[in-house]
């Protein structure tokens, strides 16, 4: 087959670009508020504790624009129960899967 008989495709960082220019753009998530039971806080470049107390509920990793909820009290046990384009919907799993107190 001649060269100039071939059907062209896409190539594959051409659609991998267009899937990452359809993402939201991901902002740093705003601080919690100091009266809230419920707390968050960067422990590392690309993740967050989220604890209400003393009591860590859990993670969040940053992977790209997807937030990687992770619920445990130790990241090393941590388990992978949800991702999300929203970090606050990244915490309010946090929040449902919390034991009560």
């Amino acid at each position: 087959m001649h060269p100039s008989q071939r059907r062209s495709r896409p190539l594959p960082a051409l659609a991998t670009r267009e899937s990452l220019e359809q993402l939201p753009t991901r902002m740093p998530p705003s601080p919690a508020v100091p009266s809230s039971a419920l707390q968050w806080q960067r422990i590392g470049v690309d993740r967050y504790q989220v604890r209400i107390g003393t009591l860590t509920l859990g993670y969040i990793d940053v992977v790209g624009a997807v937030f990687v909820v992770l619920a445990g009290s130790r990241y090393s046990r941590a388990v992978e129960t949800a991702q999300t384009l929203v970090f606050e919907d990244a915490v309010n799993i946090l929040r449902t899967d919390a034991p009560e107190s």
